[in-house]
Formats: C-alpha cells, sequence, structure tokens
C-alpha cells in the first residue's frame, strides 16, 4: 500500500480528466470511483493508477484552481521516444515550458525528464557538465541526443 498519495481537486471534469491521465501513460488503470449523489450526477472522487503511483482525485468545486508549477510531477524517461512519446500527448492541448516542463490542459505541470540527464548534469567531466546544462537551458522538450553533444563537445 502505498503510503502517501498525490490529491488532485478539480472543479468538474473529474471523468473526463481520469480518462486522459490513463490514456497518457501506458501502465495505468481506474481503481475506485464514487459518484456525487444523483441530483448532481457524475464522479465526486476516485483513485488511479499511473506508472505504479496511485492518485486521488475528486470533484471539490470551485475553490482551489492546480494551476502552480511549484508542484509538478516528475516522470522519469528511459529513452528519447519515451519522451516524445509522453511529451506529444501532453502537449496536444497542454502548455510546454522550459527544461522539460509541460502544464496539461487541466492545469497540472509535469517534468518529463529522461534518464540521460542526470548521467550527463552528473558526469565526471566537469566541463562537459556545465556544457549539458547550457543546452538544457535552452530546451523546452529535453533531446538527448543533444545533450550528449553538448556533453561531449561535438
Amino acid at each position: 500500500m502505498q503510503k502517501i498519495s498525490p490529491f488532485l481537486w478539480f472543479d468538474g471534469q473529474v471523468e473526463e480528466a481520469i480518462n486522459y491521465y490513463t490514456s497518457v501513460f501506458k501502465n495505468s488503470k481506474i481503481k475506485n470511483v464514487r459518484n456525487h449523489p444523483a441530483e448532481k450526477g457524475g464522479i465526486f472522487t476516485a483513485t488511479f493508477e499511473l506508472e505504479g503511483v496511485e492518485f486521488m482525485i475528486l470533484d471539490g468545486g470551485p475553490y482551489y484552481k492546480i494551476e502552480n508549477p511549484a508542484i509538478s510531477f516528475f516522470v522519469k524517461c528511459k529513452d528519447q521516444a519515451e519522451v516524445d512519446e509522453l511529451w506529444n500527448k501532453i502537449a496536444e492541448e497542454g502548455t510546454p515550458s522550459r527544461c522539460g516542463w509541460i502544464t496539461d490542459k487541466y492545469g497540472v505541470s509535469w517534468q518529463i525528464i529522461p534518464n540521460a540527464l542526470g548521467q550527463y548534469l552528473g558526469g565526471s567531466d566537469a566541463a562537459g557538465a556545465q556544457r549539458a546544462m547550457q543546452a538544457m537551458m535552452k530546451m523546452v522538450k529535453i533531446n538527448v541526443t543533444e545533450l550528449e553533444a553538448a556533453y561531449y563537445n561535438r
């Protein structure tokens, strides 16, 4: 059992959001759904899983908005193909930012990051790591080939 779970507060669109998130991530499933009382209809609360992480979602009304990149979900991608796939799905109706950050259509911030980023930013060649950092700072979506070229000064 996961001890800590992200909890998302929505104003409507809960069913749409669950379907969206479980379509973006391959390893996902809807676990539990509790509907509003009959007079309002729709989903009140639910749990769903993305890549082994359980999320909770609530249709809590207009009191809070998610739109704040100070909290984001960091997605570790095995390679550039996975970065591209996730990025493209979220970017369809989302807002790309810098350095691998993207805000989805609901205002939730994600960092879509290849595992290789750590290798180049934390590599033993300090000058190479600095070049990789400078290259990354110019990127919107992280590009492993460009990071590698910067690190090795190609």
